[in-house]
């Protein structure tokens, strides 16, 4: 039997993740180049017995997805950069309460209202560093639609399974291009949902380290009571200024990330064997990066590219394994200089590491990264 195929926006690919996954609830705000993911789950999510809520503003939709994850539900928000500032401080309140949900964000120019039908890629130190405290961080990029789909997928899954705010960032361009998308089947995708507490609600405790990194989360309504606090907290909940209870609070939501790397990371490699110039991008500039490899390459040039699909954690041990293997490392992105200096810090001095951004609102073209390349040969 043939699978289903459409011709699908990338926000409307997203929309689709988001259910194929599980989620049955929304919340959010309108704000372009998103609202296009806003709408189609507004339409979708009520066929499947889900809720779709339009909050006053950015704050609120971020405050009620949090409210409806603690349910059970998985949950989304779609955003744009403006938006995932208003957001920031739930942010950080899902990162300590550990409270698993999906942030959308397509990117767009910036600062403040920037450019709102613009692409960008100016939010990518933010994913990491936006919210204030030591946190651990999960950020993916698609570069493709069919990407879109996949990745939101697994972003419901990274979230339910570590237990914790997982960010999407594709810019506008691959939000708003159309391309052909293949559904995959029920089951063909991994879709994985929180740990449930196999003790009784008397025993239960929500930030039980002895259950390992990442504490079973019991939904409220199932009979489980337990205390939710933006406060460093005991296994029961409860506050406590305690430092050996913080310090160890604090190591192990940033561990549970940092020591299953192999795990949530996810790259892409194009001729990078014999690349004696790497090409490290990401987002739709990435395409304008392999088809510039293409060309170098018929011009008799050993250039490779480098794709992260998973931005945070960031790549380094595999950064810095290309770095001792090329002359120069080219960082195409869409902004004046984010992801350049982590790779620059993985490369440890091993190779020349180059710039070549854009923020005038354009893409950045495979002509601009050509020579780029060129330059540092």
């Amino acid at each position: 039997m043939a699978k289903k195929v459409a011709l699908l926006q990338g926000n409307q690919a997203c929309a689709a993740g988001a259910v194929y996954a599980g989620c049955t609830f929304f919340a959010g705000y309108p704000i372009t180049p998103s609202t296009e993911v806003a709408e189609e789950l507004s339409n979708d999510l009520p066929k499947i017995g889900g809720k779709f809520i339009q909050m006053e503003d950015e704050i609120a939709a971020m405050a009620a997805v949090i409210g409806a994850s603690l349910t059970g539900s998985k949950s989304i928000t779609a955003t744009s950069g403006p938006g995932v500032s208003l957001k920031q401080e739930l942010i950080g309140y899902a990162c300590i309460a550990e409270v698993p949900c999906v942030i959308i964000n397509v990117m767009r120019g910036g600062p403040s209202t920037g450019m709102p039908t613009g692409p960008g890629q100016s939010d990518v130190m933010q994913a990491m560093w936006g919210t204030h405290g030591d946190h651990a961080a999960i950020a993916l990029v698609p570069s493709t639609v069919q990407e879109i789909f996949t990745e939101t997928v697994r972003a419901f899954n990274l979230a339910e399974k570590y237990r914790m705010p997982v960010q999407v960032l594709f810019d506008e361009i691959v939000g708003h291009m159309r391309e052909r998308i293949v559904f995959p089947e029920p089951g063909e995708l991994e879709v994985i949902n929180r740990t449930a507490p196999t003790v009784s609600p008397a025993e239960y405790k929500p930030y039980d380290a002895t259950k390992g990194q990442v504490p079973p989360l019991a939904s409220f309504g199932s009979g489980y009571k337990f205390h939710v606090t933006g406060l460093n907290k005991a296994a029961d909940g409860f506050p406590t200024t305690k430092a050996e209870y913080v310090d160890a609070e604090e190591r192990r939501q940033v561990n549970k990330v940092m020591d299953n790397v192999a795990d949530i990371e996810s790259n892409e490699e194009y001729l990078t064997e014999d690349a004696e110039v790497l090409i490290w991008s990401y987002g739709s500039t990435a395409r304008s990066a392999r088809y510039a490899v293409n060309e170098l390459r018929k011009q008799g040039i050993k250039v490779g590219l480098f794709r992260p699909v998973t931005l945070w954690p960031f790549p380094e041990k595999r950064t810095s394994e290309l770095a001792k293997q090329c002359k120069a490392i080219v960082v195409a992105e869409m902004n004046l200089g984010q992801m350049v200096y982590e790779v620059e810090r993985a490369a440890k001095g091993n190779c020349v590491v180059v710039h070549e951004g854009r923020v005038d609102g354009e893409p950045i073209n495979p002509g601009q990264i050509a020579a780029k390349v060129k330059e540092v040969m």
